[in-house]
């Protein structure tokens, strides 16, 4: 199976360039001291949408055949691939048809409504998910954009990082979150097209620690009852994202929900970043797993801040599953 190139990647970044911001690259003196190296965030907390999601969902949009293209896209989704499917169709003037768990949080369900998709709600579980976005498809004729398991996806996400790269070209270390693993192959990938001598760590909740667990195995371990706070990283790696990360990466890094709690809110305190508890992992791992990381100068891919300002995890009671 054929993996994308820096062609590829290049070529997704002129493609999504009209639509996308190129986000800007911060520092923290607290971040610094505490690690005790060179820190670099990427900050697609800023991105549109509030993800790096934008960034493959456009590029997948956008690389579809307009013949095709005419009856519109679907996904099934609870969150920042939802609101970026609906996003990317929207700036090329197609449909967006979006399958979404009947307990998604109404702060997403109203970002998907927002920019135009048309929701379709099932029961949330992955089968009725899957079953609805294939009924979907057949009877409305739209093209299914994969959340992280397209190569066009992956591409698109290349860019975060190859545009981080281009901006601080000298990394000892990178780290990335890891759900289903469209970042991170995005990510190891545009590393290895620049030959540069970056490690690339995957950073993931201990509760949803498949990717970990699929390295040290050797093979595919599906997610079973992921139960964590970073809830864009309850998903399994695909078949595409999985030989990519088990080919470059470094090493998966695990660390708690508590520990991600606490440094959500530091960043907020301290960066006055409003991060989501996903984008986290890459500083918590940071923190918590430094003797693992052997470098000085360490970029970080902050990958979304879309939060539900009713539910904020160090609030007491106001942790819930969605």
């Amino acid at each position: 199976m054929i993996e994308p190139t820096i062609a590829d990647i290049k070529e997704a970044a002129a493609r999504i360039s009209p639509y996308t911001h190129r986000t800007p690259i911060f520092t923290s003196a607290t971040v610094n001291r505490l690690a005790e190296a060179e820190v670099f965030f990427k900050c697609e907390n800023l991105q549109k949408t509030g993800a790096f999601k934008a960034r493959g969902a456009i590029n997948a949009v956008y690389s579809i055949a307009k013949d095709s293209a005419g009856n519109g896209v679907a996904t099934h989704s609870s969150g920042n691939h939802a609101a970026a499917l609906a996003y990317a169709a929207r700036c090329r003037g197609i449909k967006a048809f979006v399958v979404m768990p009947e307990n998604a949080p109404p702060v997403k369900i109203a970002a998907v409504a927002e920019y135009g998709a048309e929701i379709k709600f099932c029961p949330p579980t992955q089968k009725d998910r899957e079953e609805t976005l294939q009924a979907v498809v057949r009877d409305r004729g739209a093209v299914a954009v994969h959340p992280y398991n397209d190569h066009k996806v992956i591409a698109g996400q290349a860019t975060a990082a190859h545009e981080l790269l281009e901006e601080v070209p000298r990394l000892d270390a990178l780290i990335t979150p890891v759900g289903g693993g469209g970042l991170l192959s995005g990510t190891l990938l545009a590393v290895s097209a620049s030959k540069r001598n970056t490690a690339v760590y995957g950073a993931e909740p201990a509760g949803a620690d498949d990717a970990y667990r699929s390295l040290q195995a050797g093979h595919l371990i599906p997610v079973q009852d992921p139960d964590t706070i970073a809830d864009g990283l309850r998903t399994s790696l695909g078949n595409l994202t999985f030989p990519i990360i088990q080919k470059y990466a470094a090493a998966i890094l695990t660390v708690d929900d508590p520990i991600i709690i606490g440094t959500m809110k530091m960043l907020w305190e301290r960066m006055k970043l409003i991060v989501e508890p996903s984008a986290v992992l890459p500083v918590a791992v940071l923190l918590h797993r430094r003797e693992q990381i052997r470098a000085n100068r360490i970029g970080l891919i902050i990958s979304g801040g879309n939060v539900d300002l009713d539910y904020l995890p160090w609030q007491s009671g106001s942790k819930r599953k969605e």
